[in-house]
């Protein structure tokens, strides 16, 4: 089970320290199963609580897993192994078109709603003891929610979505619970969800959202959590539409009391296309907001809504933790959001434009891509590294698939934001030929 490696220690810092030790060494794989407990506890004549209090604190720092009577394994992902790592560098000469980020002519200058922040900081200074949400910027943003028709609840801020996902998470899940998650999906989560010492399991993805079936299958396998990107999903561009959201609905019916649900709606500000949120199918749920897309992502926030019961807990938390997010960049949304420094509608179709442009060229050239909505395309592939290393080679920068899926096909993405018209041709003609004809043809 353990090889020649010995676990010691007499507490359950010890034995934890010492797992560590194993892992951070290398004579603990990943993957590799533990002791059960009492076996441990016999070993070192210890109690069997000592051995259980180390594995919860080695769960809790995301070095462990357990999978109840299967037992306890090192995480075949450490948390300190991030997925950013696996990205592509664009060597000089090389289009980087797999970063991911927005378009920078398509966001609005912050000189003019930092000044207003500042000039209204000068007259309100914020102190300790304030509200931690700015009342204009709850108002707001509870009226766009009222408008998309996500239920009532408090309004809180975080510095981002992942912020927002990983407080909601904590707020109600332990270590050791499985969290349904989009597969493929936003790489950040998928490295978090581990990292907190919870078990990602892979949910299907479609053009529609996240698969009924698929999610019925998680969440009957245990899974406490789910979460779902409501539009320009990350990387495959999927928008829950109405008929996927009734019948994720009629999923999670059954199921009101034991799922947590966690809703990001990440095309916000910069997809048209209208929402059609699940909030309210569970009894605890939140709705998450970012501006970082649309208004620039060193706007490090998010407002999000829930029920009380959650949104209570994680204001808790916050306050014992950085207390609150920056007034100052609260007041800057509130200028953003008030003087309409976004068109949404063009913002959208100037992505619409360049994405559509490139899945047409690649099924003219018998590539087959998915872009519904946002600003990334997601190729499946036959040949993920292969093809990864001749676009590379052929001057084209891609993010390669490993960065965002788990049990799915291989695949890459391609961010639009910088494409322009007369690049659509070129990238399309290098995608056909780095991927070959044994292109892969669906998501899955």
């Amino acid at each position: 089970m353990l090889g020649e490696y010995r676990i010691e220690g007499r507490g359950a810092a010890e034995i934890a320290a010492s797992v560590e030790r194993g892992v951070g060494s290398g004579a603990l794989e990943p993957g590799q199963l533990l002791p059960p407990m009492r076996e441990l506890a016999a070993r070192l004549g210890v109690n069997p609580n000592t051995v259980a209090a180390a594995y919860r604190t080695l769960r809790e720092r995301g070095v462990i897993e357990t999978a109840g009577r299967r037992g306890s394994r090192v995480r075949p992902r450490p948390a300190t192994t991030a997925r950013g790592s696996l990205r592509i560098e664009a060597v000089e000469g090389v289009r980087d078109v797999g970063e991911g980020n927005p378009d920078p002519a398509l966001l609005p200058p912050l000189g003019e709603a930092l000044a207003a922040a500042g000039r209204h900081g000068a007259r309100d200074p914020v102190l300790y003891g304030r509200e931690p949400v700015d009342a204009d910027l709850a108002r707001l943003a509870r009226a766009a929610l009222d408008a998309d028709g996500v239920p009532d609840g408090p309004v809180a801020v975080t510095s981002g979505s992942l912020d927002a996902i990983e407080r909601v998470l904590t707020a109600h899940l332990k270590p050791g619970d499985a969290v349904a998650v989009e597969d493929p999906g936003w790489g950040a989560l998928l490295d978090l969800v581990p990292a907190l010492g919870m078990r990602p399991v892979p949910v299907a993805v479609d053009d529609d959202g996240p698969r009924p079936e698929a999610v019925a299958g998680a969440l009957d396998g245990g899974a406490r959590a789910l979460v779902v990107t409501c539009r320009a999903q990350n990387p495959t561009g999927a928008a829950v539409g109405p008929a996927r959201a009734a019948e994720l609905r009629r999923v999670l019916a059954g199921r009101r009391a034991d799922v947590l649900l966690i809703e990001d709606d990440h095309g916000h500000g910069f997809v048209d296309l209208p929402l059609h949120p699940l909030a309210g199918a569970t009894d605890r749920w939140a709705f998450v907001r970012s501006v970082s897309k649309a208004y620039g992502p060193d706007l490090r926030l998010a407002v999000l809504t829930g029920d009380a019961v959650t949104l209570d807990r994680l204001a808790g938390r916050q306050r014992l933790g950085p207390g609150w997010v920056s007034v100052l960049l609260q007041r800057a949304v509130v200028h953003l959001w008030e003087t309409g420094a976004v068109d949404t509608r063009a913002v959208a179709a100037a992505y619409a434009e360049r994405r559509h442009a490139l899945v047409r060229a690649l099924a003219e050239r018998g590539v087959q891509a998915h872009g519904r909505s946002g600003m990334n395309v997601w190729i499946p592939l036959a040949d993920e590294t292969g093809t990864v290393a001749r676009m590379l080679h052929a001057g084209w920068a891609v993010a390669p698939g490993a960065l965002f899926r788990m049990a799915t096909g291989p695949g890459m993405r391609i961010t639009v934001s910088g494409l322009a018209a007369a690049d659509i041709g070129p990238l399309a003609d290098a995608v056909a030929a780095a991927a070959g004809p044994r292109a892969a043809r669906s998501l899955a």
